[in-house]
């Protein structure tokens, strides 16, 4: 059978699933801020929703802009109109206590409207500022039930009923497509695979050269991008700042540095280890994941075709862009889930562990495959072991057709049903 594209063919308009719960947070909060990485959408996302209702657009991007902030931040924030959407506001730490100043003077809904592409809650001062007075709204690149344009209810069904039985087609080549093709809009925009690879190689250069410019005065730029390559080829593995630093001639204290930087504007994160009093031999160490596998894909060299032949760069991959829709399709979620892996010293082990709570663990394991068998739930059932009463339900999500029901807690299901309303 036919597979459809996994790209689109012309510059789309994509739906952003977060701006409903932006206008809610504008409804009870003095100042909401959108962060994310840059060019993942915030601006457009709040220019849709803050113009319509009479906000004032402001960019520090801007040097003129930028520079009167700095100068005398008080005069600055005292002269902005009642309704003013702040853009790249990480660019200019100055102006957060006197925007905190403004707010308590007249303390209304939906004043501000922030974004900015570096993690504010990495700096408290920042954070703290604003505490009680500012709702924190995370954008991440496009998820793939908003390339679509569908309403997924994986994760209610996840944490709900669990999945009907029925068939679907198989991603096949599409889902290399996909990886490789990334969540960017820009980039997605781009006609090619060629273009969109540019992109993304400009994009990694743009992010270092400006935003972690900004952010730390270092002097090895260079080595960032390198540092970056290092981790794509290590996506989805157990951090390691030894095999990190190999490369460089730099100390583990200053991998370790750079590497938070680069999680400071959302280019890697990461995934913590799960962990229960009921399990004594548990892994404990992080897992580290690239932001998004299109920048992974370009850093690597790799294409989709690439990834067909080469599956051991497909299966780490593939459990990256897993990880990334989930935590994407949860960003909008009014219920906010945590995310872990899980592994102990007998190598059982599941890809993505989700947590509702205090009430609710799934597992989530990822298969490059077009078949799976009860071997691939190992991982999940010792997870259901540890977690007890609270494990809802284990997944193993595989390139297959078939929905299958292994008892009332497992499941495999198709890939494709992560982001298709089904």
């Amino acid at each position: 059978m036919d597979v459809p594209s996994a790209v689109p063919r012309t510059a789309p308009s994509f739906p952003r699933y977060l701006a409903p719960r932006l206008r809610e947070a504008l409804g009870d909060t003095p100042a909401v801020l959108i962060h994310g990485p840059r060019q993942s959408g915030k601006t457009t996302l709040a220019r849709t929703v803050g113009e319509p209702r009479g906000y004032r657009y402001v960019s520090f991007d801007d040097e003129t802009i930028l520079a009167a902030a700095r100068n005398d931040p008080v005069g600055f924030v005292s002269g902005l109109p009642a309704k003013t959407i702040l853009d790249e506001v990480q660019r200019v730490p100055e102006i957060f206590t006197s925007l905190k100043a403004a707010i308590d003077r007249r303390r209304t809904s939906g004043r501000f409207i922030l974004t900015g592409s570096a993690n504010v809650l990495f700096v408290p001062k920042l954070a703290d500022s604003l505490a009680g007075r500012m709702g924190i709204l995370r954008l991440h690149p496009l998820a793939q039930c908003e390339v679509e344009n569908e309403r997924s209810r994986f994760l209610d069904r996840l944490f709900g009923g669990g999945f009907k039985s029925g068939l679907s087609d198989r991603l096949g080549t599409g889902l290399a497509e996909r990886i490789a093709a990334g969540g960017y809009p820009a980039a997605l925009s781009r006609r090619t695979a060629p273009r969109r690879r540019s992109w993304y190689r400009d994009y990694v250069e743009t992010q270092i050269q400006r935003d972690v410019r900004d952010l730390a005065r270092i002097h090895s730029l260079d080595a960032l991008p390198k540092l970056l390559a290092v981790i794509a080829t290590q996506t989805a593995g157990l951090v390691n700042v030894a095999n990190l630093a190999a490369p460089f001639e730099l100390t583990r204290q200053t991998i370790h540095d750079y590497v938070t930087l680069l999680e400071r504007v959302f280019l890697v994160e990461r995934l913590p280890a799960w962990h229960s009093n009921r399990l004594r031999r548990l892994v404990k160490r992080p897992k580290l994941h690239l932001g998004d596998t299109g920048v992974a894909c370009s850093l690597l060299g790799v294409d989709a075709a690439g990834l067909e032949r080469d599956r051991q760069i497909l299966g780490p991959l593939l459990e990256t862009v897993v990880l990334q829709e989930l935590r994407r399709q949860a960003s909008w979620r009014t219920n906010p889930l945590d995310f872990f892996h899980f592994r102990d010293r007998d190598d059982f082990e599941v890809d993505i562990v989700l947590e509702q709570g205090h009430a609710a663990v799934a597992g989530v394991e990822v298969k490059a495959a077009a078949s799976v068998s009860e071997r691939d739930l190992r991982g999940l059932r010792k997870l259901a072991e540890a977690a007890g009463k609270r494990f809802v339900r284990g997944v193993v999500l595989y390139d297959g057709e078939a929905r299958i029901r292994f008892d009332e807690r497992f499941q495999a299901v198709p890939l494709r049903a992560l982001w298709e309303a089904t």
